[in-house]
């Protein structure tokens, strides 16, 4: 295997790590000036330097660096190294760590304004029973747009740019075009996953995925891109198909996926996966397939536990997900943290029952990896996003290190995993463009988000026959 120094010094490492411009000398930049508001970015010809952090790249090739710069260029990296020889506004990014966004590979971005409403609930009957029937049936198109738009702008907030928008409320045509709107006005890179609704005479799931298809989607370089989330009708898996779309599905009972084996492809994601046989895990395995863990819903719900161990030990591709936030939070550091914590208990559960040859426990940079690259790869993205890789799409985040909660710093990854939380997430970039600066939100008036949440919110208890109150009893006997 080719080594990071031996790689940094062939010529093509030098195109990827340091630009090629004619004539260039190290020049005075620039910098961003904070009192001013976030740098102008993410257009053609713009330019931005990330000046002086710590560097986590997840492309093994590169590296991680200790200090060093990133270069965005439009919408694009255009270079990872240090002190790099160019002309360009200055961010200061000294006691910051600079990393690719983290990407969620699956969340019911629509129940955004039901945030914690559920705390104590169990999958079934209760998620189901109240979320997954009552709300979803009563929801109108403005309540999918309050909610998408809510829980977008906390993903961002969170230092995550990327989102598969699980989005099984398209009771109308209508209530899919809200969903959309609402992730588009957010300015999150989203995979918008389009979903079956509440039964009604206007749900014409899964036909049309068509219309979307062509109203929204026409091309894949944009923001947005396109999916089918499912179930196990192979008539589903053909329509996605016909349109290019990829397939995410929920499966966590055994046997489901025996009767599909010859339809399983790279272009579907299985979600949860806790009671899989082994039989299903080779057919993923064999079929390219990824898998998709939300850890905290899996065991605070009753799901199973969630199956780290058995997507490693087959090499499948795995990524974390939210899922629902009526039950967790909507960021990442406690997705990683759990993958972490619990990989590392089995394994050593293991070693105490007496067994022998044992799968590596979990490091702090393979929980980062999954959380980056892992939901790139399953959501599809990899070659757009997941790392600082010059070429791909600049979403970049800058971690505070310099707060009271991991100065100082000692190890990038762990500070990451099992000292950060939301509020070390001090700068986002999509696309190059600022959806976060120095810890506030860019281009959302959070009064009126709040606001239109609190209307969504309040209709929908009323609609449900829910007490309100700040003291939880939204629903019997939770």
């Amino acid at each position: 295997m080719i080594s990071r120094r031996d790689f940094l010094n062939t010529s093509t490492a030098a195109g990827l790590v340091a630009p090629t411009l004619a004539g260039a000398a190290m020049t005075a930049c620039a910098s961003a000036d904070p009192a001013k508001g976030p740098p102008v970015g993410g257009g053609p010809g713009q330019r931005l330097l990330l000046k002086g952090g710590v560097v986590l790249t997840m492309d093994p090739r590169l590296g991680d660096f200790d200090k060093a710069d990133v270069l965005i260029e439009g919408s694009k990296i255009a270079a990872v190294g240090l002190n790099l020889p160019v002309s360009a506004p200055e961010v200061d990014a000294s006691n910051m760590i600079i990393m690719p966004g983290f990407v969620d590979s699956h969340r019911h971005t629509w129940q955004g304004q039901l945030r914690n409403i559920l705390p104590n609930g169990r999958l079934d009957p209760d998620y189901m029973r109240d979320i997954g029937g009552t709300a979803r049936s009563v929801y109108r198109p403005q309540d999918v747009h309050a909610g998408d738009l809510l829980s977008a702008w906390g993903a961002l907030n969170s230092g995550i740019t990327t989102l598969l928008d699980w989005s099984h409320i398209s009771n109308t045509p209508e209530h899919s075009d809200a969903a959309i709107q609402a992730l588009t006005e957010s300015g999150i890179r989203a995979v918008y996953g389009y979903g079956t609704g509440a039964a009604g005479p206007r749900n014409k799931y899964p036909a049309d995925i068509a219309r979307l298809r062509s109203q929204y989607f026409s091309s894949e370089d944009q923001l947005l891109t396109l999916a089918l989330a499912t179930a196990f009708d192979p008539k589903h898996w053909a329509a996605a198909r016909e349109v290019g779309a990829p397939i995410t599905l929920h499966v966590n009972g055994t046997g489901l996926l025996l009767p599909l084996a010859k339809l399983m492809g790279p272009d579907v994601t299985y979600i949860h996966c806790c009671n899989l046989s082994a039989e299903e895990w080779k057919l993923i395995a064999d079929s390219g397939g990824g898998v998709s863990l939300a850890a905290p819903i899996e065991m605070e719900m009753g799901h199973g536990v969630p199956p780290f161990q058995e997507t490693l030990d087959r090499k499948i591709p795995l990524s974390l997900s939210n899922d629902v936030e009526t039950e967790v939070p909507s960021e990442f550091f406690t997705q990683m943290r759990t993958a972490f914590l619990l990989q590392r208990m089995l394994v050593f559960q293991r070693e105490r029952a007496g067994e022998k040859n044992l799968p590596p426990l979990m490091t702090v940079k393979q929980a980062v990896e999954i959380a980056t690259m892992g939901g790139a790869k399953v959501n599809h993205l990899e070659r757009r996003v997941g790392s600082l890789t010059p070429g791909k799409e600049a979403d970049v985040i800058l971690l505070r290190a310099d707060t009271i909660n991991v100065m100082p710093l000692n190890h990038a990854y762990g500070a990451v995993v099992l000292g950060m939380d939301t509020s070390n997430v001090d700068t986002v970039f999509v696309g190059g463009k600022a959806r976060k600066w120095k810890g506030a939100l860019v281009g959302v008036d959070v009064t009126q988000l709040r606001r239109q949440a609190e209307q969504s919110r309040d209709w929908l208890l009323a609609q449900a026959k829910w007490p309100k109150t700040a003291l939880g009893g939204y629903l019997p006997g939770h």
